[in-house]
């Protein structure tokens, strides 16, 4: 599997799961001691990939909507080839925010819709040179041309599908909500714990997440998760009150400080008591960083 530098040929450990009817996941990553960019720390190597990734795809008929490009143009090839080979003739785009490891493939899907909400459309257009000039690279990076405001229906094939606006991790997150109950979350959940990217808005987060418990999810497939997890179709609903638990405690830091020491099994003991999570080592670095973050905004009211 290694080529002549040691890195693994991107998109060859992607698995393709059908964690649902109608539904595809392209999962990549979690495999120890496999690199696919490059020895040196990146965004690909030591954050998507080593979390573990998945893109989603809604597929009847000859329809699919695809739910963010993934993390290359190899992985949004395979994306598009085997929806090609499952009879897909109308591709579109969902993005679920404007981070890179949900982006890098818009390239391979430019000659289709690319939608996002407006607040996205907003900040690639602002991280565009950032995106383009990164390691590794974006370039070009596609920009969305189908934009809307708050909630969006659609229709694949006959699977109806509704996009709403979440401000959860991002302020610009998507959530795609599918029948029985079935929520396409992106970032806004991860297992084990958040990824914080704006650490000045997570009592806007907090409160975002009830809004997103009200949705009535029955089960739920994040971006960043375990894929025997999502073979299996998704979490339950208790992951949203796994996070919330968590983002609970981070904002105790300012009050509590001493919470800073603490390991993310102690920390997010409440979280892992749901049951719905699982600790996996690679988030003790997500988890200090996510301390170091509130941290400064604590200490720069």
């Amino acid at each position: 599997m290694s080529s002549a530098s040691g890195l693994a040929p991107l998109g060859s450990t992607l698995r393709v799961l059908e964690p649902a009817p109608h539904v595809l996941a392209f999962y990549d990553g979690r495999v120890p001691g496999v690199r696919l960019h490059s020895a040196h720390e990146n965004w690909l190597d030591d954050g998507a990939y080593a979390l573990g990734i998945a893109s989603y795809a809604v597929l009847d008929g000859d329809e699919a909507l695809v739910y963010d490009t993934h993390i290359s143009l190899a992985h949004a090839r395979i994306i598009r080839d085997t929806l090609d080979q499952r009879g897909a003739r109308r591709i579109r785009v969902v993005l679920s925010h404007w981070h890179d490891d949900h982006v890098a493939g818009n390239a391979v899907f430019a000659d289709c819709e690319i939608i996002a909400n407006r607040e996205t459309a907003a900040l690639l257009a602002v991280h565009r040179a950032r995106l383009e000039a990164g390691d590794p690279p974006i370039c070009p990076l596609i920009l969305p041309n189908v934009l809307f405001e708050e909630r969006l229906e659609l229709t694949v094939g006959s699977v109806p599908v509704e996009l709403f606006h979440m401000d959860i991790h991002s302020r610009d997150g998507t959530v795609a909500l599918l029948p029985d109950g079935l929520l396409l979350a992106g970032d806004t959940l991860e297992d084990p714990i958040t990824y914080v990217d704006e650490p000045d808005r997570l009592a806007i987060h907090l409160t975002e997440l009830e809004r997103l418990a009200a949705l009535g999810p029955r089960r739920i497939l994040p971006n960043h998760g375990a894929p025997e997890v999502i073979a299996a179709g998704g979490y339950g609903p208790a992951l949203i009150t796994a996070t919330r638990l968590y983002v609970e405690q981070l904002l105790r830091l300012k009050a509590e400080p001493e919470l800073a020491g603490q390991d993310l099994r102690t920390f997010a003991a409440e979280a892992f008591a749901t049951g719905v999570v699982t600790y996996f080592e690679p988030y003790e670095a997500v988890h200090r960083r996510n301390v170091a973050a509130v941290a400064v905004v604590a200490s720069n009211p």
